[in-house]
């Protein structure tokens, strides 16, 4: 066993030994908090390897934003801080509809807002342009295209109110 793989091996067993997980490799060798700081997101943020940061994306503070995400910050992006961002949610400021639709016309670009202490589950996509308010919750899998108001439940495919 060369280093390299002595020192995976020894990483991937802290992790499970003190938090009872197992990550893929580039997790185990990448601080959440240390690329949240490089991002220049909030005090006490974190943001997995794995997720794609694209543009002007801004992070308050305790904000976890989980594995496999996408935020994309192209035409703006702000998320607040104590918010949980789940694995897999893609979060838009830009769509490329008319560009496809026309081959000529450009991306349209507007920004996209989660304000302070809101939830969104799993695999939600938020199209471009959406505020999620303060102290929202979105159901896992729904497709947000609309703004969710403060203190409110959505969750479906288009999101509504639950």
């Amino acid at each position: 066993m060369g280093l390299i793989d002595f020192i995976f091996r020894k990483k991937r067993d802290k992790m499970k030994t003190s938090f009872d997980r197992v990550l893929p490799s580039n997790e185990l060798i990448n601080d959440r908090w240390e690329k949240a700081k490089y991002l220049n997101f909030g005090e006490g943020a974190s943001i997995y390897d794995s997720s794609l940061v694209f543009g002007d994306v801004q992070v308050g503070k305790k904000t976890w934003i989980g594995p496999f995400t996408i935020l994309d910050g192209s035409g703006g992006l702000i998320i607040g801080s104590n918010c949980s961002i789940s694995a897999g949610v893609q979060i838009y400021s830009h769509d490329s509809v008319n560009w496809a639709l026309t081959g000529d016309a450009g991306y349209e670009y507007e920004k996209t807002i989660i304000e302070d202490n809101c939830y969104i589950g799993p695999n939600t996509i938020i199209a471009k342009g959406v505020t999620v308010c303060q102290g929202s919750v979105i159901g896992a899998n729904s497709f947000v295209n609309t703004d969710v108001p403060k203190n409110s439940k959505f969750a479906g495919n288009p999101a509504r109110r639950i």
